[in-house]
């Protein structure tokens, strides 16, 4: 009997399935966390420490490029769960091609554009002059394996549509092994410096890339990938579109509110671009370990809304929200504990993990509120909103950051680095708060439309 990687949302205990679905994707998330990981460790080890502010300064400009296209998967994610939670297999099938076409286009674009645009966009962002050249070379390289890193997240949206999280932990775990031995090959063997990780960075993601569509082709027929297939259906593009555009853009203005501060942070110099870039490193594993949970929340609620089983969606939240304070205050507790071992992997400069330990104290211990922001996020896209918490968040995370950066930054004797780090904390915060009051008022017109429509669970209704 083959087996199935498949799990019913709609039925059963939810904590117990929420975290059998989670962990994995942890996991995985981590792991891909870790090809950039390694990149910084290796280059920072054996290349300096202006290689390392070369590659870690590129991680918010990179967020700003790939995050539009990254937020399609999103669309993609909530379309192929509801389909198959209502049943519909034919549909579920169409929107699987239409997603991967998608993101092969989508790469593709993204290759010219950071190929072509990656030094332009590092100067507008102040890059220090001493790491420009660094960086640029970086971002050029990566860029040219953005079809197969589009790929790979598409594929692996579309099994954790239907409850597939073990098979992309696999599958990056194979690719993350192969990624730290290249580098370490292409930087100490052959000297490559930057443009060494980079390319181990592409060839990693290419395997695993490569093992989801294998994947997906040997699928039941619901989600079976056949390239013969292959072609975007105008229905199900234009409501991925309503679903994932608002959540591509949200990525992209939030990274857009990051190049800002990154910009701030490039004027206390390469030293404390280091330093920021090695806390934030490890501040995105605490992300992810959360970043699993709002996933999760996603795909439940997606699966749910199209079983029509309303009943199941307010255990999910509460379920997501306990699992990421949770998540996020033990993550966050390690990494403080263990800074100086942790920070040490990064960089040898003590003056840069000193640095490396102020932006952490402030940033991780609220941490966990970022993850109960993404959780209602998670819920209100699930449900088939996405534009209405793509502007509270933008108000919220974006427009507190930017006012921040121009008006408090700015005063004279608050122009501190530990500012700019402050305002962090503070845009999650209003942003949750916010988000709950959005949820509470979304829910009851959900509700009250799938009681007057009996086909509504199936319909993408995202325009709020």
């Amino acid at each position: 009997m083959k087996k199935t990687y498949t799990m019913d949302m709609t039925e059963g205990p939810i904590l117990k399935k929420m975290l059998v679905f989670s962990l994995p994707l942890m996991l995985s998330s981590m792991l891909q966390l870790m090809f950039n990981a390694a990149d910084i460790m290796v280059v920072g080890k054996f290349s300096g420490d202006a290689s390392l502010a070369g590659v870690g300064s590129c991680g918010p400009l990179i967020g700003l490029i790939t995050n539009l296209f990254i937020g399609f998967s999103v669309g993609a994610n909530v379309a192929v769960a509801r389909y198959y939670g209502s049943g519909e297999r034919e549909e579920c099938n169409r929107a699987v091609h239409t997603a991967m076409l998608i993101s092969f286009i989508g790469g593709l674009v993204l290759t010219v554009v950071g190929f072509f645009g990656a030094e332009t966009f590092l100067i507008l962002m102040k890059s220090p002059e001493n790491v420009l050249p660094l960086s640029a070379l970086y971002m050029r390289i990566y860029f040219l394996g953005m079809p197969v890193m589009m790929l790979y997240n598409f594929g692996s949206a579309i099994l954790r549509a239907v409850g597939d999280t073990k098979r992309p932990l696999y599958y990056l775990f194979a690719a993350g092994i192969v990624n730290v031995i290249l580098n370490l090959i292409f930087v100490i063997g052959f000297q490559m410096d930057v443009a060494g990780v980079a390319l181990a960075t592409i060839v990693s993601q290419a395997m695993s890339a490569v093992l989801v569509m294998i994947a997906l082709s040997k699928e039941e027929e619901a989600i079976r990938l056949s390239l013969r297939n292959l072609r975007i259906n105008r229905r199900h593009f234009l409501e991925m579109l309503r679903i994932g555009l608002p959540a591509g853009l949200q990525g992209t203005l939030f990274s857009l509110s990051n190049v800002v501060i990154q910009s701030g942070i490039n004027r206390f110099g390469d030293l404390m671009v280091s330093a920021s870039s090695a806390a934030g490193n490890l501040e995105g594993f605490i992300y992810q370990g959360m970043n699993a949970f709002y996933q999760s929340t996603v795909s439940f609620c997606s699966q749910n809304i199209g079983a029509r089983k309303t009943e199941r969606i307010l255990p999910i939240i509460k379920c997501g929200i306990a699992c990421v304070v949770v998540t996020g205050i033990v993550m966050s507790a390690v990494i403080l504990i263990f800074s100086q071992q942790l920070l040490s992997l990064y960089s040898d400069t003590q003056e840069v993990i000193d640095a490396a330990k102020i932006r952490l104290i402030i940033v991780c211990v609220p941490y966990f509120i970022l993850g109960m922001m993404d959780v209602m996020v998670g819920a209100l896209r699930g449900i088939g909103y996405s534009v209405a918490p793509m502007v509270i968040s933008l108000c919220g995370v974006c427009g507190v950051r930017l006012s921040w950066m121009y008006f408090v930054f700015l005063i004279p004797s608050l122009t501190k680095i530990e500012m700019i780090f402050y305002s962090y904390p503070i845009s999650w915060f209003i942003t949750f708060i916010t988000q709950i009051i959005c949820f509470s008022i979304l829910w009851k017109r959900k509700r009250r439309q799938l009681e007057y429509d009996p086909t509504e669970s199936t319909k993408a209704h995202a325009k709020v």
